[in-house]
């Protein structure tokens, strides 16, 4: 038994924040970033809150999937950070949607999605859960020093949601990590106790954008060639590659390396920016919107974020 997608859903904030804009902040410009990174634009949140974002894009898969909201028997949500540090984003969804079911948080910084499809899996499999709600909901416009060009640039807010449920789409899964703090972190608040000897304030996001560059481009072509020669297919059975939507220049890369065409590349960064564990869900959302995604297309979905975490699936839609 394996599991299949049966709906998404997509909630991105109303703020499109272009590259000119942004320039009126910090000392950049228009080609400046789109020759490094090639985004236009990325949405921000202004009066929404992550929690409505999750919640938006949680009820739009639903309503796609024919189901009630009594149906669903665990709620996933990867997020960095909800509204709240407890309770969790998945407990305030399922609030919002009235759902009376399990809820979980995990947090696998951009492979969140890839890394929530895994436990979806391990759910539906064991016959502990028959239909899964994930989320993959960020602000990191909250996350970011709008002082720093070379991370504000980069990330934008969103949402994506997948209903899972029983199936055989799913060929191969493989998660992984490779711990390494430097290159990429985030510190946590470690509030005001008198007897805590590690003096450490909240502060935003640092990257080592080279060091995460060479980590992402050589584990998409590892994890493409491990499924390839894993289920006995070969690149051209891939109809499209959904990757983590991190860096033009990494999407490029990962291209050239693997020496397939442009168009099995399909790609959004340049009207979202970096939504961290989003970026899959809600292209994905976008493509079967827009009717780019048939039965039986092969797809190899991969990510890779802070940990160094990373997660690969090749799914045969349904």
């Amino acid at each position: 038994m394996s599991i299949k997608i049966i709906a998404t859903g997509s909630a991105l904030p109303e703020k499109s924040l272009t590259n000119t804009e942004l320039a009126e902040l910090v000392e950049t410009n228009d080609e400046w970033i789109k020759s490094r990174t090639g985004i236009s634009s990325r949405h921000v949140c202004t009066d929404e809150t992550i929690s409505d974002l999750a919640a938006s894009a949680a009820a739009k898969a639903l309503a796609k999937s024919g189901l009630k909201v009594e149906d669903i028997d665990l709620i996933l949500c990867s997020t960095i950070s909800g509204d709240y540090t407890t309770p969790s984003l998945s407990c305030i969804v399922g609030l919002r949607l009235g759902a009376k079911c399990p809820a979980i948080d995990l947090n696998a910084a951009c492979a969140g999605f890839t890394y929530a499809l895994d436990v979806a899996a391990a759910y539906i499999e064991t016959k502990r859960a028959k239909n899964v709600l994930i989320v993959s909901a960020e602000m990191m416009s909250k996350h970011i020093d709008w002082t720093d060009r070379n991370t504000c640039v980069l990330f934008g807010d969103g949402a994506g949601a997948a209903i899972v449920t029983e199936g055989n789409a799913l060929k191969y899964m493989h998660i992984l990590a490779e711990p390494n703090i430097p290159f990429l972190y985030l510190e946590g608040k470690t509030g005001n106790s008198p007897f805590y000897k590690h003096n450490v304030k909240e502060g935003y996001l640092k990257m080592d954008g080279q060091e995460v560059f060479k980590f992402a481009v050589t584990m998409i072509e590892k994890e493409v060639k491990a499924a390839v020669e894993a289920l006995g297919i070969t690149k051209d059975d891939i109809d499209y590659y959904i990757l983590h939507q991190a860096n033009k220049r990494i999407l490029l890369t990962a291209q050239d390396r693997l020496k397939e065409p442009e168009s099995k590349f399909p790609s959004n960064i340049h009207e979202t920016g970096n939504m961290s564990s989003a970026t899959i869900p809600v292209l994905l959302d976008q493509l079967l919107v827009a009717g780019k995604i048939k039965k039986g297309d092969t797809l190899f979905m991969s990510a890779f974020g802070a940990g160094l975490t990373a997660g690969s699936c090749v799914m045969v839609w349904e």
